[in-house]
C-alpha cells in the first residue's frame, strides 16, 4: 500500500520518528499492517555495517531486498535507515513504482553538530552509537533530500532538535494523512505510483517468475498434446485449459518438437523489454492467457 523512507544524518532521531509514525498509523482508521524494517531486523551492527564500502553496499542490498519482498497492497512499510544516498533512494522509489503503491520520504532535519552531540551522549550512556571516524564519514557523504526530485517527493520534514518528535508532530500528522487518505478519480494531492513496462519486466525476470512462466507454458503444451491424442490428430477447437482463460483453437495437428520450439520462442519474446509492447505476464494465469493467444494467432483457424 505504501513505502515510507526515513532519511537523515546519523543520530538524527530517525528511529524515534519511525516508531512515532508507526504508532500514529496504527491508531488511525487505516486497517493496513504497518512494519518497520531496519538494521536491527537482521542483527546488524552499525559500525561493522558502515566500516567500509563493501559492507555498506551489502547492508543496503539486504535492506532493499527485504523491502522488495515486503511491499504489498495491504501493508505500509517503513524503512528506518540512513538512506543517505540519493541514488539509493531512487532505487527504493523504483521498487514502490513497480509495486504500484504510494511513496514518501520523512526527513529528520538536524544540524550535524547536534547529531554529533547526540552520538556522544549515546556513547556515554552505553547505548548504540557510531565510532567517530564512521560518524564523520557518513555525515560528510550525506545527500540531503530535495522535494524537487521525484524520489524525494512528497517530503515530510521533522525538526527533532527544535521541536522534538511525537505522534502529534505536524510532519507525522501530514504523513499519516497522505498515507491513509482514500483515493478516487478526483484526488489530486495523493500520488499512487504506476508501474512501467520496464519495471514490470524487471520484476518478472526474477528466478521465481521465470519458473512460473516456464511451468504455465508447459501446462498449456501438455494440454495440447493430450487433446490432440484424444482428437486423433484432428484440429482442436474450443479446448479449455481453465476457468476465465481463452480456449485453444488450432487448425492442424502440431507435433511436440514444433510446440517446444514455439514455447521457447514465446518465453524469449516475453522476457524481452519493449517500450511499445504489452507488459509481460505477472502470474500463471496471465502467462497461460498470453501463450494461448500466441498459439491461436500462429496456428489458429482463420
Amino acid at each position: 500500500m505504501a513505502l515510507v523512507v526515513i532519511c537523515g544524518q546519523p543520530c538524527s532521531g530517525k528511529s524515534k520518528a519511525a516508531l512515532c509514525l508507526a504508532e500514529a498509523l496504527k491508531e488511525s482508521e487505516s486497517k493496513h499492517q504497518v512494519r518497520i524494517i531496519d538494521e536491527a531486523c537482521f542483527h546488524l551492527d552499525r559500525n561493522q555495517s558502515y566500516a567500509n564500502m563493501p559492507s555498506e553496499k551489502n547492508l543496503r542490498g539486504v535492506l532493499r531486498s527485504e523491502v522488495d519482498r515486503s511491499l504489498s497492497k495491504d501493508s505500509i512499510i517503513i524503512l528506518d535507515s540512513l538512506n543517505n544516498i540519493k541514488g539509493y533512494r531512487y532505487e527504493l522509489w523504483c521498487l514502490a513504482r513497480a509495486a504500484g503503491i504510494r511513496y514518501c520520504v520523512v526527513y529528520c532535519d538536524v544540524e550535524e553538530n547536534n547529531c554529533r552531540k547526540w552520538n556522544e551522549g549515546r556513547r556515554e550512556k552505553g547505548e548504540a552509537n557510531y565510532d567517530d571516524s564512521i560518524f564523520e564519514d557518513l555525515a560528510r557523504r550525506f545527500e540531503k533530500p530535495d522535494r524537487r526530485n521525484r524520489w524525494d517527493s512528497p517530503l515530510f520534514e521533522l525538526l527533532p532538535h527544535r521541536e522534538g518528535t511525537e505522534k502529534s508532530s505536524p510532519a507525522i500528522i501530514d504523513a499519516v494523512s497522505y498515507l491513509t487518505k482514500k483515493v478516487d478519480s478526483k484526488t489530486r494531492d495523493v500520488k499512487i505510483l504506476q508501474p512501467t513496462i520496464a519495471t514490470q519486466t524487471t520484476r518478472f525476470s526474477d528466478a521465481n517468475s521465470l519458473y512460473e512462466l516456464d511451468k504455465a507454458t508447459q501446462e498449456v503444451t501438455n494440454a495440447i498434446v493430450e487433446a490432440q491424442s484424444d482428437a486423433l490428430g484432428g484440429p482442436l477447437n474450443g479446448v479449455s485449459i481453465g476457468k476465465d482463460l481463452p480456449v485453444i483453437n488450432i487448425s492442424r495437428s502440431v507435433g511436440l518438437p514444433e510446440l517446444r520450439r514455439m514455447r521457447r520462442t514465446f518465453i524469449k519474446l516475453t522476457g524481452q523489454t519493449s517500450l511499445s509492447g504489452p507488459p509481460p505476464p505477472s502470474d500463471a494465469d496471465s502467462a497461460k492467457r498470453m501463450f494461448v493467444d500466441y498459439l491461436n494467432r500462429e496456428l489458429g483457424t482463420s
